[in-house]
């Protein structure tokens, strides 16, 4: 079988949710895999093929175009669906997007997708213009009706495909993720460095994830003010907020800069995996209060590590952390206060918690993930051009 793979997402120096998932996911899939002969595609007017050699394989190979990509996208691909991508590779028999990209293949490929959410078309508020015309510009409901299959990675994202692009149930199948982190040691001469580099103390809650509309920061930001209000004992607890900037951050930073309690909230921007580890591995809760979510990688991850989980009761995140987390509602604060004080001061909850949360992560594996994909390519492979 000859498997074509848009690999366009894995251009960027940094990993992070859907190239950090399609890179744990590929090296797992041609690690189990030796028999298939895997082609993969990107396109960029820059050199970086040295970067992307690490995919390379007996059994896979790398193919590039070398147009200027907004060429590239939206005159070539997008306008004229030239060139055929599949032809480019030299012929394939399926040609699988693990995200939604301009692309052209012939009818003689059979198409594969991966949707990790459609929050762009659930609630297009929480994006920027300039999103939002990405979005539009990439026809995505017309994407998903010309593919073969559709893998959410959710049942909640399988719902809104259903939904709010009119495809049929039979069409998507749902494949859940790897966790992205194993749980490392971490002592205190690799962790004191960072933390007092970044004036982070002994007790802190942590956050990761980009900061935008979409991940109810400002409601977390409230819940802290009243928490730190509400006691004493929580004089020295801090707020860390790990994760890049990204649009729409106005009522955010309003929030933080009204907080009485400002100089106890930190913005540590973008973090790197060894970062993550060591705010992991020191911090006493987690919160995740987003309010959508087409699978969540990061309570996995704080779930390996031992932390105490709040996450939001909406969207995927209850398939995810099942019984393994503190469910509340992402539009009332004061739920967020209430969670983190049981955490906080409920020694036997907090245990509980941490323990259940440990034995759900270790569901989610990589190799999981990748096997299911392997069926789902021999099935699509089977099937005569008629089942399509």
């Amino acid at each position: 079988m000859k498997i074509g793979v848009d690999i366009r997402v894995l251009m960027d120096r940094n990993y992070s949710g859907i190239s950090e998932y399609t890179a744990n996911l590929l090296s797992a899939i041609l690690n189990i895999d030796k028999t298939n002969e895997y082609k993969l595609f990107y396109n960029s007017y820059q050199n970086i093929g040295e970067r992307l050699k690490i995919w390379e394989r007996d059994n896979a190979k790398i193919f590039k175009t070398r147009f200027p990509n907004k060429i590239f996208n939206y005159l070539l691909q997008k306008n004229f669906s030239w060139p055929k991508i599949d032809g480019v590779l030299g012929g394939t028999d399926i040609f699988w997007s693990p995200h939604f990209n301009f692309t052209s293949v012939s009818s003689k490929t059979k198409k594969i997708i991966t949707v990790h959410d459609l929050s762009f078309l659930r609630y297009p508020e929480f994006f920027s213009f300039r999103k939002n015309f990405w979005h539009r510009a990439l026809r995505v409901v017309k994407t998903l009706k010309q593919a073969n299959l559709i893998i959410a990675v959710s049942e909640n994202t399988k719902n809104d495909i259903i939904e709010l692009a009119g495809i049929d149930s039979a069409k998507v199948v749902v494949v859940y993720s790897g966790n992205n982190l194993q749980k490392k040691e971490i002592n205190d001469e690799e962790a004191i460095p960072f933390l007092q580099k970044n004036k982070i103390n002994s007790s802190f809650i942590l956050y990761l994830g980009n900061i935008e509309p979409r991940k109810n920061i400002a409601n977390l930001i409230i819940a802290f003010n009243k928490l730190k209000a509400a006691d004493e004992k929580y004089k020295g607890l801090q707020l860390v907020l790990a994760g890049a900037k990204a649009w729409k951050c106005s009522q955010i930073m309003k929030e933080w800069q009204k907080s009485p309690y400002q100089s106890n909230i930190i913005f540590l921007g973008y973090i790197d995996k060894s970062e993550k580890e060591i705010l992991y591995s020191r911090a006493a809760a987690f919160v995740y209060p987003s309010f959508y979510e087409g699978f969540g990688f990061p309570p996995l991850e704080a779930m390996a590590y031992g932390v105490p989980i709040i996450c939001s009761n909406v969207s995927s995140l209850p398939e995810v952390v099942a019984e393994a987390a503190i469910l509340i509602n992402p539009f009332k604060p004061e739920e967020i206060t209430s969670a983190l004080e049981i955490i906080l001061s409920n020694e036997t909850v907090r245990n509980n918690l941490i323990n259940l949360g440990y034995r759900r992560e270790k569901e989610f594996t990589w190799e999981k993930t990748a096997q299911a994909y392997l069926d789902i390519f021999k099935k699509i492979n089977d099937q005569p051009e008629a089942e399509k």
